[in-house]
């Protein structure tokens, strides 16, 4: 299957469980900390600069974000966790609506964790690699940030991520750098193999 990037268009903000699209497409699901760079990473797989938006606070998506790509499959941008400048009832908002959303059990077909490479995954991105595991459904770590590393230091963090996640050996880890684009490739490649048959 071809999917034509440049036709990409924000759908809506969804507020709660009636919010979200039930159509047959495809829905591939971005979950990460505040300040890891989701929305860097969306732009960066599109080739677009400032599609979604990159917020100068983390915490800035509150609702699920939905893009439609080619009228063939949707992004997801999940909202950002972990960011402490938030009220815990606004937190606790965030995780209903997560919640929610994985709950249904229809509606993803990919999932992808985005962790910061330079560092050991936190509580909360253990947390989220629960929720992808008990969804069931195929899902990859995207590792971001690998610019920020040396070249010595790839291999070993890595490995970190995947051991502290608890990964099963199907789970990739890609190394990923939104700012140099190092990654995307591969990362498109896995999203264009699992719309195959689901379209």
């Amino acid at each position: 299957m071809t999917l034509n990037i440049q036709l990409a268009e924000f759908v809506r903000s969804a507020a709660g469980a009636k919010d979200f699209p039930r159509d047959p497409l495809p829905q591939v699901a971005f979950a990460g900390r505040s300040n890891v760079g989701k929305s860097s990473v969306i732009n960066r797989l599109l080739n677009r600069k400032n599609f979604a938006r990159v917020g100068s606070a983390p915490g800035k998506t509150t609702h699920i974000n939905y893009f439609r790509i080619d009228d063939k499959l949707y992004l997801v941008d999940l909202p950002g966790y972990g960011y402490a400048k938030v009220s815990q009832q606004e937190k606790e908002r965030w995780a209903g609506l997560i919640q929610s959303w994985f709950d249904d059990r229809t509606l993803m077909t990919l999932g992808v964790l985005i962790v910061d490479a330079r560092h050991k995954p936190t509580a909360n991105d253990v947390t989220m690699a629960e929720y992808f595991k008990a969804a069931g459904k195929p899902w990859v770590v995207v590792a971001n940030k690998l610019d920020k590393l040396k070249k010595s230091e790839v291999e070993a963090n890595l490995a970190q991520v995947r051991e502290t996640l608890e990964l099963p050996e199907d789970v990739k880890v890609i190394p990923f750098s939104a700012e140099k684009g190092t990654g995307r490739e591969e990362l498109l490649r896995l999203i264009l193999e699992h719309m195959e048959g689901t379209v």
